[in-house]
């Protein structure tokens, strides 16, 4: 006989280690998980375990407290590849009729220390770099930060936690942020460096679904306000120019906005820029945060460890208007003992293919 050809096996399901160590009876007994993250930050997960009957002993198995509770670390692993890094911050319980008794724990990753602090201060003469990094410093964090922006007057956070205003200003920049284990990032969303990755449908994408909607899209967005130094109006337009880097050659919600309707100009007033730098931030950065909503697509594929909020998705196999690269901007990875391990994904672009 000739030589078998051995094809590469993936696990389906999830290991679980608490405090750094693995726990083989934990891993054994998941009977669901569910592990979600967005652009906002903050990555929660959720697992289930079987919690009655073993080798050693009859009864419920996990209401020690030993391995299961509040604070403890947690990681969830696929083969050597993190799914999620957290802490415990929920413990729950299940009783089904005629089935087993669960044990369910809820985590949160490292930006929960800023979702539970909140406060009223002011940053002066500061950027969104100096913000971060002091938000970094305030939790123990190290701040790996990758952003350019105005300085600002002033940045005035008032009765709200330090994750909200984080995701605020990073918000009116263009910026994102994210934890990996205690390093807090941020970046302009063109330079966070994620992980490249292709699917193919009907392959590792199971499931697409995908549209181009114009209806908030917009020619152009004018971001106003007053200059208090030059007692003058603080103003910007724009238009398809802030983005044209990401359009890849192929036509944006802008132009075929403008082509199908006409202009259709909107006014982003209530950031209230100082300046006219910031009101160009503060344009530039709505135009391209609406314009990558133009082209939207939710889909269901096989796990693997770079589908995560920031990867460039190449997507093939669904025709011309549709296939090319996108941004993963919501993931959800989920495992069930029935039916295996799944992700769950949203993505979006701001331009839709040549016909």
């Amino acid at each position: 006989m000739g030589d078998t050809a051995t094809l590469p096996l993936q696990a389906s399901r999830p290991s679980v280690e608490i405090d750094g160590r693995a726990q083989a009876t934990l891993t054994s007994s998941l009977m669901a998980m569910d592990v979600t993250e967005s652009e906002a930050g903050l990555a929660r997960c959720e697992l289930w375990f079987g919690n009655w009957g073993g080798p050693d002993k009859a009864g419920f198995q996990h209401f020690g407290r030993d391995l299961l509770e509040f604070g403890k670390a947690v990681k969830i692993k696929l083969g050597d590849a993190a799914l999620f890094e957290g802490r415990i911050f929920a413990i729950n319980a299940r009783f089904p009729e005629g089935g087993t008794p669960q044990i369910g724990v809820c985590a949160e990753d490292r930006l929960q220390d800023l979702r539970m602090t909140r406060r009223s201060r002011g940053f002066a003469d500061a950027s969104l770099a100096d913000v971060a990094r002091a938000i970094a410093n305030d939790h123990g964090l190290s701040p790996q930060l990758d952003l350019s922006g105005e300085t600002h007057k002033l940045m005035a956070q008032v009765n709200q936690s330090d994750l909200a205003f984080l995701r605020d200003m990073a918000r009116r920049e263009d910026a994102q942020i994210w934890v990996d284990g205690d390093r807090l990032h941020a970046a302009q969303r063109s330079r966070r460096n994620g992980p490249a990755l292709e699917l193919s449908w009907a392959g590792s994408l199971r499931e697409f679904e995908v549209g181009a909607d114009l209806a908030h899209q917009r020619t152009q967005l004018v971001g106003a306000g007053w200059s208090v130094a030059d007692k003058r109006g603080a103003k910007h337009e724009a238009d398809e120019a802030a983005i044209r880097a990401e359009l890849g050659g192929n036509a944006s919600g802008a132009q075929t906005l403008q082509q199908a309707f006409g202009r259709r100009a909107d006014t982003y007033a209530h950031a209230l820029p100082l300046s006219d730098g910031e009101a160009r931030v503060f344009a530039e950065s709505g135009f391209r945060h609406m314009a990558r909503r133009f082209v939207t697509g939710r889909g269901v594929a096989e796990t693997k460890p770079d589908l995560r909020v920031g990867t460039r998705l190449t997507i093939k196999g669904v025709g011309p208007l549709f296939e090319g690269e996108y941004w993963v901007t919501h993931v959800q990875i989920r495992f069930e003992s029935k039916l295996g391990l799944r992700t769950e994904f949203c993505c979006e672009r701001p331009s839709l293919g040549r016909a």
